[in-house]
């Protein structure tokens, strides 16, 4: 017994040294990994908001042929896998690159950035479709009606009626997606990207001690999911507020 307190000591030393910033140290590569992963998962989400709004107009379109187009782009993108998605992505334009440029350079690799930052954005832009919709069609009709007799513009209506309240009901949901999006971040690996997951696959590698790294990683990742959590909670208090002081 006297001696497991010594032995924990020296557990936690050489874990401090080997996660330090010291040579001989992975704290610096860990650290920026992490980084690339949050690069990732920000690029990937705005994405996804953006192609979000665009599927959910055509969801809510009164054309048949954009709200078709809309179901299908919801359809296919949440029923194939998404490790799928980016393999598609990458070797789809790295043969797109190799056709522009004359198809005589053989295989040309796509920018790994790029490619699985546009893959995490079309998967979650699936989703973030089927959220906006929701957010709009959980308006009140009488609002917007009474705004249309009052005589509004449908972009004054838009601006001030429809936008403020979509986003208030979207905002729950577009926390969820962020957080699917910060996970499916781990699987750009595979295209190349040293991001937080595979930075701790080579430090484990390296040093045959995979715990310590993948331990290491596994708490990174819940400090980027709680100080998010944080952003889009205060994010959803600021939108509520004028609900909750009107009640």
């Amino acid at each position: 017994m006297d001696n497991m307190h010594p032995e924990r000591e020296a557990k936690l030393h050489d874990y401090v040294q080997l996660m330090g910033f010291a040579p001989g140290g992975w704290g610096r590569d860990m650290l920026a990994a992490t980084g690339l992963t949050v690069a990732i998962a920000v690029c990937g989400f705005l994405t996804s908001v953006l192609l979000g709004a665009l599927g959910a107009a055509a969801l809510l379109s009164h054309l048949s042929i954009l709200r078709a187009a809309g179901r299908l782009y919801t359809m296919v993108l949440r029923g194939i896998p998404d490790l799928l998605v980016i393999y598609l992505f990458y070797f789809g334009s790295s043969q797109l690159l190799a056709l522009l440029s004359g198809g005589s350079g053989g295989f040309i690799g796509a920018p790994s950035f790029l490619t699985g930052v546009l893959a995490i954005g079309v998967v979650a832009g699936a989703y973030q479709a089927q959220i906006f919709r929701g957010a709009v069609q959980a308006l009140s009709k009488g609002e917007i009606e009474a705004a249309r007799a009052y005589g509004m513009s449908p972009v004054t209506l838009f601006r001030r009626i429809v936008l403020p309240q979509a986003v208030r009901h979207a905002i729950p949901g577009s926390g969820n997606i962020w957080q699917l999006v910060l996970k499916e971040s781990a699987l750009i690996s595979v295209i190349g990207l040293v991001e937080l997951m595979r930075q701790a696959q080579i430090g484990a590698g390296s040093t045959r001690q995979p715990f310590s790294f993948f331990l290491t990683a596994a708490a990174l990742y819940l400090v980027i999911t709680f100080l998010s959590g944080i952003a889009f909670r205060s994010l959803e208090a600021r939108a509520t507020r004028g609900i909750r002081k009107a009640v």
